[in-house]
């Protein structure tokens, strides 16, 4: 293992987070899980210390709380064993765009986008420095259709690609690696939090299993990993089309449609 070896996840004491911390630990990972419930984090971490005999830190934290936050910003910046960040902590929405209340809508948006975007950036100037390290964000496809219903939740999903995209851009001629994964229905406690009942739908992946394919992602270093999704081609098409868009965005005149007939 490199002086890199140590593996930050949030959202760590269930779903996701929990697995990724499992099949970090089994490829003889040192870990600091984050998560709120410190009860589950410190259960989780005495299991895998037991199994892999690696060493697991506990870091309990809110991340939409600003003092928590701050704490683990701090721990990516100043422990220079953490080598990769699986920005893992979400929620999802409960209820239609109409129906949001201020503070909910104000907690989804701190803890998909705010609390995520300042851990990727609390620890890339430490991987900048040492030319090597990797972040994950965890997305969503409902990032990419506003079909889905989840309008908020959605948009914060849609902002946690793009900026995966924009870091890839400014961070992988440095040595950084940067995935972003976009799971579909995913049975985890997300849905229960969220008022909804998982097996009210139609298909939805395990957790192993996603977590599973992420890390295949991972591994072959993909910039965008979907799961879910069964034709990759249909990825490319869609990046390509946005490409093509770009190629014909004129920015001194407005189109001829745009133009007064007058």
């Amino acid at each position: 293992m490199t002086t890199l070896s140590t593996v930050l996840i949030t959202g760590a004491s269930s779903g996701i987070g929990a697995v990724y911390a499992e099949r970090f630990a089994q490829r003889g990972h040192d870990l600091v899980l984050v998560a709120r419930d410190k009860s589950r984090l410190d259960a989780l971490a005495a299991r895998l210390r037991d199994t892999h005999k690696v060493a697991v830190d506990v870091q309990q934290a809110d991340l939409t709380q600003q003092a928590d936050l701050a704490a683990v910003e701090a721990r990516l910046r100043e422990d220079a064993r953490i080598g990769t960040l699986i920005n893992n902590a979400g929620m999802a929405q409960s209820g239609g765009f109409a129906q949001q209340a201020p503070q909910d809508i104000e907690r989804l948006i701190a803890l998909n986008t705010t609390a995520l975007t300042r851990l990727a950036a609390a620890i890339a100037p430490r991987l900048v420095q040492a030319g090597a390290g990797a972040i994950v964000n965890i997305g969503s496809v409902v990032g990419l259709a506003p079909e889905f219903g989840m309008t908020i939740y959605g948009a914060t999903k849609a902002f946690v690609l793009f900026l995966s995209q924009g870091m890839h851009l400014e961070l992988s001629p440095k040595g950084i690696y940067v995935q972003a994964v976009l799971p579909a229905a995913t049975r985890t406690e997300i849905w229960e939090r969220a008022g909804m009942d998982v097996n009210s739908l139609p298909e939805v992946m395990d957790v192993d299993e996603l977590v599973d394919a992420a890390l295949v992602g991972f591994d072959r270093r993909e910039l965008v990993t979907i799961p879910p999704l069964q034709v990759a081609e249909r990825w490319d098409a869609l990046n390509g089309a946005r490409q093509g868009l770009l190629s014909d965005v004129r920015q001194a005149h407005a189109a001829e449609r745009y133009r007064s007939q007058a």
